[in-house]
């Protein structure tokens, strides 16, 4: 949540269950939109640390057998890429929470200067959505008297709470995990020979790789297989790609 932002007004409130409910247990479930924010920014970050850092040693190997050159290209790629991901993540999610905001703004306006028009906008979104329009003008009615401002923003706008644009939770997240997964490839070439940290690297980069794209489908709730699939695949077309620019400069240099 975003300084200055309409959903700091929101209540966090919890209507007390019917009677006959009471002597239930109550539980939370956990769904797994809650996890899109930072799972799209840590699954991203981690990928692009493995592919861009691996990549980059495998080029710069395919071009000299120097192990500290290639070294020095790994951490270079670990520290620029983590403090890229991090600015472009910052700037673009700051940019989608702008919008956000702006709009919840001009629906408070709105809410605030024509609670009738709002009333009948809500209730034509549950007439669409199936409900009786007699049904739909009570339950927009007792939506609004409860919270006027969530149900709008949820219902008429499709924010919630839990997908709302996180800037500084997307930038931190995408540089740890870039950094985090640039530091395989770094560490695979500092345990290799020097004459094969080219295809070391490659093979290692791509089993975590293939790994990393399992474990991101499996919190996401998703099938394993094409996730881990396309992941490796691209991943193994820009170390190809890599490694062939690096052999060409490297023979004509």
């Amino acid at each position: 949540m975003q300084p200055g932002s309409p959903w700091r007004h929101v209540a966090r409130r919890s209507a007390d269950p019917p009677s006959r409910y009471r002597h239930e247990t109550p539980h939370r479930e956990n769904h797994l939109i809650e996890r899109i924010g930072w799972l799209r920014a840590a699954v991203l970050g981690a990928n692009d640390g493995i592919i861009s850092t691996a990549s980059l040693m495998v080029g710069v190997a395919a071009a000299s057998t120097n192990a500290s050159e290639i070294l020095v290209a790994g951490v270079a790629s670990l520290v620029a890429g983590a403090m890229s991901m991090a600015a472009g993540e910052y700037v673009s999610v700051s940019s989608q929470a702008d919008t956000e905001n702006a709009d919840l703004r001009k629906e408070q306006r709105e809410l605030a200067e024509q609670p009738e028009s709002e009333l009948t906008e809500l209730t034509q979104i549950y007439v669409r959505r199936g409900v009786e329009p007699a049904l739909a003008r009570q339950v927009a009615e007792q939506m609004t008297a409860k919270d006027a401002f969530t149900t709008h923003a949820r219902d008429e706008l499709g924010l919630a709470e839990h997908v709302v644009a996180r800037p500084i939770q997307a930038a931190l997240t995408s540089a740890v995990t870039f950094a985090l997964g640039a530091a395989i490839p770094l560490v695979i070439s500092l345990l290799a020979p020097t004459a094969l940290i080219a295809p070391i690297v490659s093979g290692g980069s791509l089993v975590c790789l293939a790994a990393l794209g399992a474990l991101g489908a499996r919190a996401g709730g998703a099938d394993i297989w094409k996730p881990t699939i396309r992941v490796t695949f691209w991943g193994a077309i820009a170390m190809a790609a890599t490694a062939a620019i690096g052999t060409l400069v490297g023979h004509a240099v």
